[in-house]
This record gives structure tokens, sequence and C-alpha cells, in this order.
């Protein structure tokens, strides 16, 4: 998977959650990261589903998990998971201190009614 189009290794991460819901003031269950621009965006778990939107925005196929301890990558065009693949530029995960849901402060207490 290391010489696949739409990786870009030294692209760091845009920020330490989701940048569209720190945009609007929403809220995320898990992050992950766009592996040619580095866009976080949340789950399709998540309410917003941004990393999808920015997918489809972007054609942009290739997203890692931007959780503590995993480092899969999923395709959005071929609906393939990839149990590993290149290191992409730190950091490889949100804050350790950085709840899921997150961010703390923003998420409601009946987040699981929201959940897809």
């Amino acid at each position: 998977m290391s010489n696949v189009d739409g990786i870009e290794p030294s692209v760091p991460p845009s920020g330490e959650g989701c940048v569209d819901c720190d945009a609007a003031g929403g809220w995320w269950f898990h992050l992950r990261r766009c592996a040619q621009c580095g866009h976080v965006g949340c789950c399709d778990t998540s309410p917003a589903q941004h990393a999808t939107a920015h997918f489809k925005a972007s054609g942009h196929p290739l997203v890692r998990s931007f959780e503590p301890g995993e480092d899969w990558f999923w395709n959005y065009e071929t609906n393939e998971m990839y149990e590993s693949g290149p290191d992409l530029a730190p950091p490889a995960h949100h804050p350790l201190d950085q709840p899921a849901p997150g961010p703390a402060g923003r998420v409601p207490t009946n987040w699981s009614q929201s959940l897809h």
C-alpha cells in the first residue's frame, strides 16, 4: 500500500479534532485523517460525517484512523480497509487527553442517541 496514489506521508494533520465540527461548534465520535491533504474529519458514526463529506468534495479516497492505537486505512472508492500502511507525518492520533466522543465540553449528555 505504500505506493498508492492519494497518500502524501509528509503532510501533517489539519488539527487535533474535526476541523469542520470545531468551526461549527459540533462534536464527534471518532476521527479520520485524509491521507492526501491531512484534513481531520469525523467518522460516519458521528452526527455530521465530515470525513466522508471531505472525500465527496475533494475526491481524496484514503483516510487513516486518527484514534490512539489504530493505524488502519479506509478507501472510500473501493470500500476496502487496510490494516496498516505507510507512516504519516506526526501526530498519528488526537491528543490522549481528548475524550471520544469529543471534544470535552461539547458532547451532549444523550450523545449516543445522535450516532449513525
